[in-house]
């Protein structure tokens, strides 16, 4: 694919092939408790649906986190100091990124996310609102390991990760350690991150952020199964499964499902799968925190906690993190 350019704007596909897809789609409906990851949530009409569950009334996270950005950006781009190369693992529609980069003035701009056609589009719109700014998108799974792009003409003094949404809820604990002790490897000594924790909170407030009475989240949910029978051959019958969104109080977190309606058979790839029914598919999940467990799991992956945000409520969190000497 050839991404539309701008001076200062340059595109790299790192993302994974069909193939992968369908080997991980296979591999999770496989397991006694069938899954699929919520990565795959993002084509191009799943992030579109993303987007209208950020507007949603019941949907907190997105409308407090910016307002957080708003408030406290120039705070955060004191303690992060000057020339940083900003990398946005997930970035989506960057939509909070703007404020961030207004007051930090980074070297550099490299946002990186899964979905080639959010992608492209919103880095080329930055890299065209902010001609000064270099953009080095890349379309990658943030998941794995990969590359970042050539940087040598870039003059910085160090790296910072973003990583907003509280999108790191949606790993395990193991998973989280991993992904924490990536970034450590990414950015280096000295180097720092700046990540968005959704904080726990009331139970029914959480249940109504999942299960939106205009019913956004569950045809997010269901769109997996569109994009599986759109991709990979697939002939699951949307009518028969139906978003399950639930917080468990014992693991802190958010659990979405997709719940089969009646016994059947599907077919992806040549592949058979039965499901009973009142069988799931896990879809997700949206692990809460309390400030102190994250930084907890943070100071085990390497990381030092430098600076917290939190608005009124504590309902959300933005935590600046820092690689120190000797890591």
């Amino acid at each position: 694919m050839n991404a539309p350019s701008s001076a200062n704007y340059r595109f790299h596909d790192l993302a994974p092939e069909v193939g992968s897809f369908l080997v991980d789609v296979l591999n999770g409906l496989r397991q006694p408790q069938k899954t699929v990851s919520a990565k795959y949530f993002y084509d191009e009409r799943g992030s579109a649906l993303f987007e209208k569950i950020c507007e949603l009334p019941e949907y907190y996270p997105t409308r407090t986190e910016i307002a957080l950005m708003r408030e406290y950006a120039a705070d955060m781009a004191r303690k992060i100091g000057p020339k940083a190369l900003l990398i946005e693992y997930g970035s989506g529609s960057s939509s909070k990124t703007p404020i961030l980069i207004d007051a930090l003035q980074p070297a550099c701009y490299v946002p990186i996310d899964i979905s080639r056609e959010l992608l492209t589009q919103s880095a080329l719109a930055l890299a065209q609102q902010r001609p000064g700014l270099p953009v080095r998108a890349v379309c990658a799974d943030y998941t794995r390991p990969f590359p970042l792009p050539p940087l040598s003409d870039i003059d910085y003094q160090r790296k910072l990760v973003y990583f907003p949404g509280s999108t790191i809820g949606n790993f395990d604990r193991v998973e989280t350690d991993r992904f924490l002790r990536h970034v450590v490897q990414t950015v280096g000594v000295n180097g720092g991150a700046l990540i968005g924790v959704d904080l726990k909170k009331d139970r029914a407030k959480l249940d109504a952020a999942y299960n939106d009475a205009a019913g956004v989240t569950a045809e997010f949910n269901l769109n997996v199964l569109l994009r599986i029978n759109r991709e990979l051959g697939g002939d699951f019958d949307l009518t028969s499964f139906r978003h399950h969104a639930f917080y468990s109080e014992d693991l802190g977190r958010i659990e979405m499902h997709l719940r089969c309606l009646r016994p059947q058979t599907v077919t992806i790839a040549d592949t058979l799968f039965q499901f009973r029914e009142g069988e799931t598919i896990h879809t997700e999940i949206s692990c809460k925190y309390s400030i102190a467990e994250f930084q907890t799991i943070a100071r085990a992956a390497g990381l030092s906690a430098t600076g917290v945000w939190t608005d009124p409520a504590r309902l959300f969190s933005v935590h600046y993190l820092t690689v120190p000497s000797g890591k």
